[in-house]
């Protein structure tokens, strides 16, 4: 059997037609949601994008974040952000080992560094450049007067000015849709089938950077969710507090992603009809999942912040599609999160890991039957908070136990109401019994 593993980054599970959006244009997703095992409770065991593909890659947890270190020139402080560490087996290195021909395509640039560890294992990867602030080309090059017609503010306006400004000098020049960066990534993946399909069994990994912002999709995407806006455009959150931007700023950022999210779908399909075309998908394992979302102006958030781990962050969707539609059209409550990927597809295969791993085998969900770990509940971290969940609350805490934050799911699942000065004790024994103990002790300090 072969194994495609798709990556979409920043897409919201709320965002997807199949998990009950009607707003949204996304049939491709539907479609393939429809033929597959959809879990309707998965979230990322760490994020934003590295720690979280770290688990994915892995099948470990990279949270608690122990052993972190800033690495030499690198702009992203957050805790956890660092390379696959030398010592662990990547889900690629065990397929080449078994036999399986590993391919990668990404855009996903924080991995193009050869240091980080994710090509580790694939006998092809293709790079593609220039999303976001890739040094792809002299950010001189932006084009004059380009920024002006970007909505720039917020809390972390420099720092989104100097993205803006990389990512227009990279951008300089498109001119079809063709040359946009997700139809790029699965332009790239569908070249990849043909040779693939000659060296089955194979596995291929098509991790795409979009819906991830900025968000500047062409035109005819934006129509469909929005028209008569004037103004520079919000392609970018500045993350922090969304009071900097008027509501309907807001209104069109939504379009904007929303547009994007389209976008990405009809790829992805373009994509699967490929591999459908060339007689793959009869005999080939397809996972799809994102490895957290964005905020829109929930909670007063705008983009991805470590204190504001609300469902608008850690929902996810995740899909699995076995090739003789097993679970075809069942959805999971089973909690699910990033680090189950590498353990579900060796376990479809028949496949154990070199050593122990953190993450599930999700494989029995397929025959109606519950894996071998119970998962009374789930945590997760970013940067220097963390987060938990059971079937009745969730909590969101810094790393250190303080400004505990406690959300009854039965009263409030969108979480609206903090009521953790009510009941302090739930929070606390979610603190020490969830986090600690999935922690294994006291979480790092830095």
């Amino acid at each position: 059997m072969n194994v495609i593993l798709i990556i979409l980054d920043s897409l919201r599970r709320d965002h997807v037609g199949d998990y009950g959006n009607r707003w949204i244009l996304t049939p491709n997703l539907d479609a393939l949601s429809a033929g597959s095992l959809r879990f309707d409770r998965a979230y990322p065991e760490s994020l934003p994008s590295i720690p979280a593909r770290r688990a994915i890659h892995t099948g470990l947890r990279t949270w608690p974040f122990r052993g972190w270190h800033r690495a030499s020139r690198q702009d992203v402080g957050l805790y956890g952000w660092q390379p696959v560490p030398e010592d662990q087996t990547t889900l690629a290195e065990i397929l080449h080992g078994a036999g399986y021909a590993t391919l990668f395509v990404t855009d996903t640039l924080h991995q193009f560094r050869p240091g980080y560890n994710f090509h580790r294992g694939f006998d092809v990867f293709h790079f593609v450049r220039g999303q976001e602030r890739d040094f792809y080309r002299p950010a001189s090059l932006c084009p004059k007067g380009a920024l002006e017609g970007v909505l720039l503010g917020g809390p972390q306006r420099e720092h989104a000015t100097r993205i803006m400004r990389q990512y227009l000098a990279n951008t300089r020049g498109r001119r079809r849709e063709e040359d946009w960066f997700a139809p790029r990534v699965f332009l790239k993946a569908m070249e990849f089938l043909r040779p693939a399909r000659e060296a089955q069994p194979f596995f291929l990994l098509v991790d795409a950077y979009d819906p991830h912002e900025p968000w500047d999709p062409p035109d005819h995407y934006v129509r469909l969710y929005d028209e008569g806006y004037r103004g520079p455009e919000p392609q970018i959150a500045s993350s922090g507090d969304s009071g900097w931007l008027e509501e309907r700023q807001l209104e069109r950022m939504r379009a904007l992603y929303a547009a994007e999210v389209t976008m990405v779908d009809r790829w992805l399909g373009n994509f699967l009809d490929r591999a459908e075309e060339l007689g793959l998908l009869e005999s080939t394992l397809v996972l799809l999942l994102a490895d957290h979302g964005h905020a829109f102006g929930e909670h007063g958030i705008a983009g991805k912040v470590p204190s504001a781990l609300y469902p608008e962050l850690l929902d996810i969707p995740f899909l699995l599609r076995h090739p003789e539609g097993r679970g075809a059209g069942r959805s999971a409550a089973y909690p699910a999160s990033t680090h189950d990927v590498a353990p579900t597809i060796l376990g479809a295969l028949g496949l154990e890991p070199p050593s122990p791993v953190d993450g599930a085998d999700l494989t029995p969900l397929l025959e109606g039957r519950e894996p071998d770990r119970e998962r009374p509940h789930l945590t997760a971290g970013y940067h220097d908070h963390a987060w938990a969940r059971d079937e009745d609350y969730a909590l969101i805490v810094r790393s250190d136990g303080s400004e505990p934050r406690l959300f009854d799911l039965r009263e409030d699942p969108e979480q609206r109401r903090d009521v953790a000065s009510e009941r302090p004790e739930v929070a606390r024994r979610m603190f020490e019994e969830y986090i600690l103990a999935d922690a294994s002790g006291p979480l790092p300090e830095y």
